[in-house]
């Protein structure tokens, strides 16, 4: 439920509002838009009279009933797009971002070289893993706390800031002290104590959807991170498992559209993670910004070949850079640019 106060409730209605809604053991969330204040309702159960309780307070417009499980993350309850900040980078403003890195950060020349590439042509942040789930255990995972050593290192060098992955409640610490973005990936997109503990960092969050999540599990899992006082969330398609096998996921770029039209959070796409094969990334990342998309998120590695990680789906910096321009030529066709 929301409560839509009128352009004249003065801090007091407010307050009340709010003090009522703690009696029933219910959070009550403000949402401040230039002419009217919003307050969100959640709890567990909202008892069926509270509407019309609250519509009798001074102050108060009119309450509506929310019946999309998903609150915070949902339009109705913020209409206005939130604008996700990295460093001083606008994520899901009128620019497009463009992240881009390896999968896992495997030395400091191959981390180091690729940052200079990928800023040298056009990407505003850089990727990299230094943990890593893996579905066998007897392949590369990541160099741990060195890699994330690494990040900062190629971070100082290139002023680029670092989306890295946070596979564990525990390691949630360490990794913010070097990330700037925290990565939840596919695999742990519905490990709800994990994006309790992110949440609670305060740090944004790229949110990566899962191999087989619905829209609705999606944008539920955001829910945790937000319920714990933390908007800044990024939302991430990366492709779902069907029964096609041609390629590694099926990308649902219906869900960035959806995302876009029911929630306020920013939408970006991995076209790298959604193809499996480093041919098919431009077209579909092209794609993706055409639907809609707030940015993309690319992997690109100096020697794909050797690559540790996922080099079949791995961009050379030559290509990465042949990619750039139609990348903003699509961005300008939709009105909107590139983060510079």
């Amino acid at each position: 439920m929301i409560v839509i106060m009128r352009s004249n409730a003065t801090a007091d209605h407010i307050e009340a509002v709010l003090e009522r809604l703690q009696e029933y053991e219910l959070k009550g969330h403000l949402i401040h838009g230039e002419e009217r204040t919003i307050v969100g309702v959640v709890g567990a159960a909202i008892p069926p009279t509270l509407q019309e309780e609250l519509e009798v307070f001074d102050g108060v417009q009119e309450t509506l009933r929310i019946t999309r499980p998903y609150k915070l993350t949902g339009r109705e309850f913020h209409p206005h797009d939130t604008i996700v900040d990295v460093c001083g980078i606008k994520v899901g403003g009128n620019a497009c971002v463009v992240i881009a890195g390896p999968c896992a950060v495997e030395s400091e020349a191959q981390i180091i070289e690729t940052a200079r590439a990928v800023r040298e042509y056009g990407a505003t942040m850089l990727r990299g893993g230094a943990f890593k789930p893996r579905s066998s255990p007897y392949t590369f995972r990541g160099l741990g706390e060195l890699g994330l050593q690494l990040l900062a290192q190629a971070r100082a060098e290139t002023g680029l800031p670092i989306v890295t992955e946070v596979i564990t409640p525990t390691d949630v610490e360490l990794v913010a002290r070097y990330a700037d973005v925290l990565q939840i990936g596919a695999r742990n997109m519905q490990n709800y104590q994990l994006l309790e503990e992110v949440g609670r960092t305060g740090k944004p969050v790229l949110l990566k959807r899962g191999l087989s999540a619905t829209f609705e599990e999606w944008l539920l899992s955001a829910e945790y991170v937000v319920a714990q006082g933390n908007p800044n969330v990024i939302l991430c398609e990366r492709g779902i498992r069907t029964f096609e096998t041609a390629t590694r996921n099926t990308l649902d770029l219906n869900a960035v559209a959806l995302a876009k039209r029911r929630s306020h959070l920013p939408v970006i796409v991995d076209p790298s993670h959604g193809t499996g094969k480093w041919y098919l990334v431009q077209p579909l990342a092209l794609a993706a910004l055409a639907a809609g998309a707030d940015g993309i998120i690319i992997e690109v590695h100096p020697d794909p070949d050797r690559a540790r990680s996922d080099g079949n789906q791995s961009l050379t910096p030559e290509n990465f850079a042949r990619m750039m321009p139609p990348l903003r030529a699509i961005a300008a066709a939709m009105g909107r640019s590139l983060v510079a």
